[in-house]
């Protein structure tokens, strides 16, 4: 491999600081999972009343994601970013410091709106930006998404030892310091603003291939979040005990979205990496459901998820960013929208089976929304040829920028 091939690791420092946001971004979806049974005894709420914590910043995140690319398309990408990560260093305070479940998850809420507006621009942005091409970026971004995953239940644990209130005054400190990067280092000239219609991303769905990947992701992370929401309950464990758990699944995603996806994106085709990644997913989350009474067994159980998800979520970004002319902000907000929905529903329905039916029930439901959606892709894989006759080159690209001039 030529010494001149660029490395994922050599960006612009614009790229690095909006990448250090998202790490701090994602942080915020696995925060709170260490503390969900601190919440639920000192502010006397229910397991479905606590996991709503997740419900209400999901489906705002998603809905939000509908518009984000009419908004960004309209102030410009920096100043969404900055709007973005103001919100959420407001409504994270303001979590932190409520006395009422109710109000936390409102405050939640709030959170997921800025959440939305930088997530969605963060990735256009990261895209349009980064040196090696659309694949390098994705790799850093979905390297940014699996460190934040896995360093925010760590931080949660860590935290939420001293007090449930804890990890979101670490989340104000840690975007502030996010806002202040963002604001310095973004620089240079705005490219030329193309006013996006509001309605392109509803459009966008009717996309064939977009289609097909949005109903898969919705089904998916039914699984996804079924995994990181519901399993502190069953655990058991102290929000510490909770926090290393999910520091191992989230560390687990980051190593295969990072290095090992692209290597099976580089040998297979984007749908067979799918169909392989899913049935996988569907089974772990069948063995959780058998073992969930035994707290060493479902911790191996989330590890091993976490491997699996991260190969599921660089081949369904890298698919999204393949297969349509669309705009990627468009697409990218379209296909998020769904996505988030689909976790939204997941986390107070896994409280309410487990209460109806059984720890065990949750997984076993989750296992079979993922094997609906390894169904969409078998499905719509004509519709996707497209991806898997295109997505070689990419693939091959992805991998060259990965190891870079180490060769």
């Amino acid at each position: 491999m030529s010494s001149t091939t660029p490395s994922v690791w050599k960006q612009p420092a614009q790229v690095w600081a909006v990448a250090f946001a998202c790490v701090v971004a994602f942080m915020g979806i696995g925060l709170v999972d260490p503390i969900l049974p601190a919440i639920a005894n000192s502010l006397k709420a229910t397991p479905v009343e606590t996991e709503l914590l997740f419900t209400s910043y999901l489906v705002v995140t998603g809905l939000a994601m509908l518009v984000t690319s009419w908004i960004s398309s309209r102030i410009g990408a920096k100043a969404t970013l900055l709007v973005g990560l103001g919100l959420i260093v407001v409504f994270s305070l303001l979590c932190a410091l409520s006395g009422s479940v109710d109000a936390v998850i409102g405050f939640r809420a709030g959170w997921g709106l800025g959440n939305a507006l930088f997530i969605s621009t963060a990735l256009a942005t990261i895209v349009g930006a980064a040196s090696g091409g659309s694949s390098a970026a994705i790799i850093l971004y979905e390297a940014a998404l699996g460190l934040g995953i896995a360093v925010g239940p760590l931080l949660g644990g860590i935290l939420g030892e001293a007090s449930w209130r804890g990890p979101f005054f670490g989340v104000v400190v840690l975007m502030a310091i996010a806002f202040v990067a963002v604001l310095v280092l973004l620089r240079g000239p705005s490219p030329a603003r193309t006013p996006i219609p509001f309605s392109a991303p509803f459009r966008a769905l009717g996309n064939p291939a977009l289609a097909v990947l949005a109903a898969t992701a919705l089904f998916y992370n039914i699984g996804f979040f079924t995994l990181l929401a519901f399993s502190p309950f069953p655990l058991g464990f102290g929000a510490m005990g909770i926090g290393l758990t999910f520091f191992g699944w989230g560390v687990g995603l980051a190593i295969t979205s990072v290095w090992v996806a692209p290597i099976l994106l580089r040998r297979m085709r984007l749908t067979s990496v799918l169909l392989l990644a899913l049935p996988l997913l569907a089974i772990d989350l069948l063995v959780a459901a058998l073992a969930v009474n035994s707290p060493a067994a479902l911790v191996a159980c989330i590890v091993v998820g976490g491997l699996v998800l991260g190969v599921v979520n660089t081949a369904l970004t890298e698919a999204v960013m393949e297969a349509t002319d669309l705009p990627r902000s468009v697409a990218s907000s379209a296909y998020s929208a769904v996505r988030f929905l689909g976790g939204a529903v997941a986390p107070p329905l896994a409280a309410f089976l487990w209460h109806a039916a059984g720890a065990g029930v949750p997984y076993v439901v989750a296992g079979v929304s993922v094997l609906i959606a390894a169904a969409c892709i078998v499905l719509g894989r004509r519709t996707l040829a497209h991806v898997d006759s295109a997505h070689p080159d990419a693939a091959d690209e992805g991998a060259a920028v990965l190891v870079g001039d180490a060769t």
